[in-house]
């Protein structure tokens, strides 16, 4: 009987300090222990840029509600989502100027507007950095020329970073120089390129190289779809896309984090219209 009452007062007494143990743990000790529950029997908690989330919690921020845009087709442009700046909606060049400054010479007329030879490029009024750009273009239907003389033009993000807009259906060039390329430096995955005098679309995500004084320290990322076709999947730019002559391209140029969004004039009559960007923050 006393052997019985002895071995439960050491089984009631190891219980006792176990739970001892438990009560003295530091929240330093739960926190590792949660920690420990993350590694080893899969994720709990996520880190996250608005703090740290119980996966599936319904006290986490959920993103803003947008109307998305609708698509185009050769007759009728769609239209831009909700939380889209519309660049060029087919009316007017109001929100954008010529190259050095001042009104355009580049003309508006069925809803879209058309290079003019020896006006120049022209640019938007506003600055933007990273972003998601829309926007349909079309060379011109009569074929003239030739390589980089047929339904040559550019998309340049910050003004300096080139997507070759060009006539490449069934017209041979340097394939670093053809339509979608990014200018000098990526070959397109693909040639996407519709007949001339149809309606193109570029969808552009581009995040902008950051500088650190006269070093680059993030190079640029482009992702392109080309008609809906993926051309560029985040590639890395190695540098920048000016021409310098036939076979030198430039390097990368500090600049400020944001610069206007150019098109550009080389002598031939493309025409664009749809265009739309969205900003990102770096």
């Amino acid at each position: 009987m006393m052997r019985t009452v002895l071995l439960n007062i050491a089984v009631c007494w190891s219980i006792f300090l176990t739970g001892c143990a438990t009560l003295e743990k530091t929240p330093q000790a739960i926190k590792d222990s949660t920690m420990q529950e993350n590694t080893t029997r899969g994720t709990r908690y996520l880190e996250t840029e608005t703090g740290r989330w119980l996966v599936h919690d319904m006290n986490r921020p959920a993103p803003p509600v947008i109307t998305p845009g609708t698509e185009s087709t050769q007759e009728q442009p769609g239209k831009a989502p909700s939380d889209a700046i519309v660049l060029f909606d087919g009316t007017d060049l109001s929100g954008w100027t010529s190259e050095r400054g001042g009104p355009t010479k580049w003309i508006v007329r069925d809803g879209f507007m058309e290079a003019v030879r020896r006006a120049g490029s022209i640019k938007t009024k506003q600055f933007f950095g990273s972003c998601q750009l829309h926007i349909e273009f079309a060379t011109p239907s009569r074929i003239t020329g030739k390589s980089q003389g047929r339904g040559n033009s550019g998309v340049f993000l910050m003004s300096t970073y080139e997507v070759q807009i060009l006539d490449s259906y069934e017209n041979l060039t340097y394939p670093d120089g053809q339509c979608a390329a990014l200018y000098g430096r990526v070959v397109p995955l693909v040639n996407a390129c519709r007949e001339p005098g149809q309606w193109q679309s570029y969808d552009i995500i581009f995040h902008r190289p950051v500088f650190d004084g006269d070093k680059v320290v993030k190079k640029a990322t482009f992702t392109v779809f080309h008609n809906g076709v993926l051309v560029h999947d985040n590639v890395e730019l190695q540098g920048g896309t000016g021409w310098i002559d036939e076979h030198t391209i430039s390097n990368y140029s500090p600049h400020k984090d944001k610069l206007p969004l150019m098109l550009q004039d080389h002598d031939n009559p493309v025409r664009f219209r749809n265009i739309w960007i969205r900003e990102f923050s770096d």
